[in-house]
């Protein structure tokens, strides 16, 4: 098999979540690293809204973090990072599929505008909520929708000084993924930033 080529930002969120899979499926992959604020012409080659991650294999381009995940769980199935039972996939599926709701605040935050904290501390109300039921997004087992998420509660901690003191459920999920290799590798990261 090729390498897989990583086209990759340290600093992105959505990077991480590509890192991230990588790293808990042990796939080998060559890194290419861009600066976001440059980003060199080749990126909109591979495409065309010159967005992070691009994956390549063999000469096959696939952007989006989402979509890039969905593919790795379905060429490298194993270990497996969506519950095998339909009703759960589909629950990890809609978790990712609506993310946008806690990035946009996130976002809003980071940009310090009017009403972003109270936002944004709704939709850790709603992560702790669904952590206080289960150890993971997905329920008993770490998975996909749970690297959808936790690369913007990283930064928000670490970059943003939002305090999880509230959210007990969501304090403890953070420690036991930082237990995980590829969560400490991506601590790393940010510690690096």
């Amino acid at each position: 098999m090729q390498a897989l080529r990583l086209i990759d930002a340290p600093r992105c969120p959505y990077c991480a979540r590509v890192r991230i899979a990588l790293a808990e499926k042990g796939i080998p992959y060559e890194t290419v690293v861009i600066d976001l604020a440059d980003r060199p012409a080749w990126v909109f080659e591979l495409n065309p809204i010159g967005k992070v991650p691009v994956l390549e294999r063999e000469g096959w381009v696939l952007p989006e973090s989402a979509v890039i995940n969905e593919y790795l769980e379905e060429a490298f199935p194993e270990p497996a990072l969506l519950p095998t039972v339909a009703t759960q996939r589909a629950n990890a599926r809609l978790l990712i599929f609506r993310h946008d709701d806690f990035t946009g605040p996130y976002y809003a935050l980071r940009r310090k505008e009017a009403g972003a904290e109270v936002a944004f501390a709704g939709e850790l109300e709603a992560l702790d909520a669904i952590l206080g039921l289960a150890p993971y997004l997905t329920g008993s087992a770490f998975g996909l929708a749970d690297i959808a998420y936790v690369p913007w509660v990283l930064r928000a901690r670490d970059f943003l000084g939002v305090s999880f003191e509230p959210y007990p459920a969501l304090v403890d999920w953070l420690a036991r993924l930082a237990e995980r290799p590829s969560i400490r590798a991506e601590l790393e990261v940010i510690a690096a930033l």
